[in-house]
């Protein structure tokens, strides 16, 4: 028992860098406590004595904030950060090294007794409001997005995003939007082409369509000076950042002001 305190603890402090003391985790952290009385509570209800298991797992969501049902099966070092408004719900398996934050449901979709509420592998991230419903998996070092609603399984090492979730995916940046950003002055975000964010995928169309313009120039540079022609061979001038975001943060208001009056 003591073992399992002890690697819940040192969880935390692996998980949520505001944690700065073993008595201060041990006192005040929520998360914490839900996970310790719910060990106490399904040791109750393997045993048999389900009102007493029910008791304990209400005075820990009176507490806490946080809704275990005692009958869910929960791995070791399991961390719940923040924790206000979890539910998890009696048929829920949870693995090991998993973390969900405030507001994620793990719920049933269906009144039939049984198998009816999700089952997690390792090392699995929820967001905050995530909502995760029916018996599906999810595999192991998955994430799934904040607010998402996730009613199929989703692979080993996927995120999951979206009402109803999607899998987004994997795929590395377009190394062409990377350097043309580096060039430009700013962070493009780290999106992919499937993002959904508008103004994110407007930005992406922009470095392709800059990068495009770059290589038709250079090309048209290359054949004027076969001809013999005279180039100006001067280096464009750096695009100050600062400007840039000045500039683009206008843009990307007016931007969103259009896609607001649209929808």
């Amino acid at each position: 028992m003591f073992d399992r305190l002890r690697e819940d603890i040192r969880c935390v402090f692996e998980r949520d860098p505001a944690a700065r003391t073993p008595f201060e985790v041990l006192t005040t952290y929520p998360g914490l406590h839900a996970v310790m009385l719910h060990r106490v509570a399904h040791v109750m209800w393997r045993a048999g004595l389900l009102w007493l298991a029910r008791t304990v797992s209400l005075f820990a969501r009176w507490g806490t904030g946080i809704e275990i049902h005692p009958g869910a099966t929960i791995g070791r070092r399991f961390f719940i950060d923040h924790g206000m408004g979890v539910v998890i719900g009696e048929t829920a398996e949870i693995g090991d090294d998993c973390t969900i934050y405030h507001g994620v449901t793990l719920g049933g979709t269906s009144w039939e007794k049984g198998k009816r509420h999700p089952t997690l592998g390792n090392n699995v991230v929820i967001g905050a409001g995530a909502k995760v419903l029916g018996p599906i998996k999810i595999g192991n070092n998955a994430r799934i997005g904040s607010n998402a609603v996730v009613l199929k399984d989703v692979p080993e090492g996927a995120t999951a995003v979206g009402i109803p979730a999607h899998i987004v995916r994997k795929a590395e940046i377009d190394e062409k939007r990377r350097s043309q950003a580096s060039k430009l002055g700013f962070d493009a975000y780290g999106v992919t082409r499937d993002a959904p964010d508008p103004v994110a995928h407007a930005i992406g169309c922009l470095l392709d369509h800059t990068h495009l313009v770059d290589e038709k120039l250079a090309q048209l540079c290359a054949a004027v000076r076969e001809m013999g022609g005279k180039i100006d061979s001067s280096r464009l001038p750096e695009v100050q950042a600062c400007e840039l975001d000045s500039a683009m943060s206008e843009e990307i208001h007016e931007f969103k002001e259009k896609t607001d009056s649209n929808t």
